[in-house]
């Protein structure tokens, strides 16, 4: 379907996007999910919510697309008071019906749709892999503590949903998620079963659960001893109860149920530990699930691609595409 066509039958939606502290109403075409049965296009924009998402949170300024970077050859965009959750397509040239839901990191703070989610999607389009990258609400600020819970529980069943539409196999769906955003699909992997928002239609029937699980660098615990404060205090606020933070510590929910897994993080992450990661796996091997683990000398926090050049770690794409034909979620 053309552009033009696009606008036509389902409109545009309007988000701001502020470059060096000005701010521009940029008009994006978006697909209803109630259209979402149409054929994949890649870039196109699927709003998850056909009347918006349940129990969202309004705000004085509308949702906001910041350019952090000051070199204009490289972008470094971040998205603000989300109130419409959105995915983005990235469609490979020869499709094999892998699909694969990007969760950005950004401390629960914000989404960050460049570093972890556009720069990388050509790894996995190559290899022929559909990428489709979540901005999912954030926490805190009058959000629901689920809110982007249920945005990732939604769109892993809308891609599940209409996999024979869009080509897919719906048993090698799978998510990627970065830092917070690793929290967010650890969540997901540990939490697809948790009834979070009322169904709102027939795509809500289908099962949420990934058939694969990937984490780079994940805020994983909300233990006050290895977390990411900021994470944890935007997720369960300054105070939690012990109750609260047991349930929002993805390591303490793992079962024999969650997804096989990779994990991948650097050694000398200054901001979000390690042992995020160790806790998690130590989970998974308890639990019997099948996991990999890569832990990197170097890396710090954040290295995505852009900052992981000359660096192994620079490497994870490859070892992720490979663990994943090695458990036959590539053919």
């Amino acid at each position: 379907m053309c552009l033009k066509a696009l606008f036509r039958r389902f409109g545009r939606t309007a988000t701001v996007a502020v470059v060096g502290g000005t701010a521009i109403l940029a008009a994006l075409p978006a697909v209803s999910s109630t259209a979402a049965a149409a054929p994949l296009a890649d870039q196109q924009e699927i709003v998850m919510w056909p009347k918006g998402p349940p129990g969202s949170a309004q705000f004085p300024a509308p949702q906001q697309v910041l350019e952090r970077s000051k070199d204009p050859a490289v972008r470094d965009r971040a998205v603000l008071a989300i109130t419409t959750p959105s995915l983005l397509v990235y469609k490979p040239a020869h499709p094999n019906g892998t699909a694969l839901l990007v969760t950005p990191g950004g401390a629960y703070q914000r989404v960050v749709i460049d570093k972890e989610a556009d720069e990388i999607a050509s790894r996995f389009t190559d290899a022929g892999v559909t990428m489709f990258r979540l901005v999912y609400r954030l926490p805190g600020k009058a959000q629901a503590t689920d809110a982007p819970l249920m945005d990732a529980q939604r769109a892993l069943r809308l891609i599940r949903a209409n996999a024979a539409e869009w080509g897919l196999d719906p048993a090698r769906i799978g998510v990627l998620g970065f830092s917070a955003g690793g929290h967010l699909a650890s969540q997901l992997a540990t939490g697809f079963e948790r009834k979070v928002y009322e169904p709102v239609d027939a795509a809500d029937a289908v099962s949420a659960r990934p058939d694969f699980l990937a984490l780079g660098y994940p805020v994983v615990t909300m233990d006050e001893r290895f977390t990411h404060a900021v994470s944890r205090q935007e997720l369960i606020g300054d105070s939690p109860s012990p109750e609260t933070v047991a349930a929002y510590s993805t390591e303490l929910r793992v079962t024999p149920a969650t997804p096989q897994a990779f994990l991948f993080h650097a050694n000398d992450d200054p901001d979000v530990p390690v042992t995020n990661s160790l806790l998690f796996h130590d989970a998974l091997r308890r639990a019997g699930v099948p996991a990999e683990m890569h832990i990197f000398r170097q890396g710090g926090h954040g290295f995505s691609l852009r900052f992981a050049v000359g660096l192994p770690a620079a490497q994870w794409p490859d070892l992720l595409l490979a663990w994943m034909k090695s458990i036959r979620m590539l053919p």
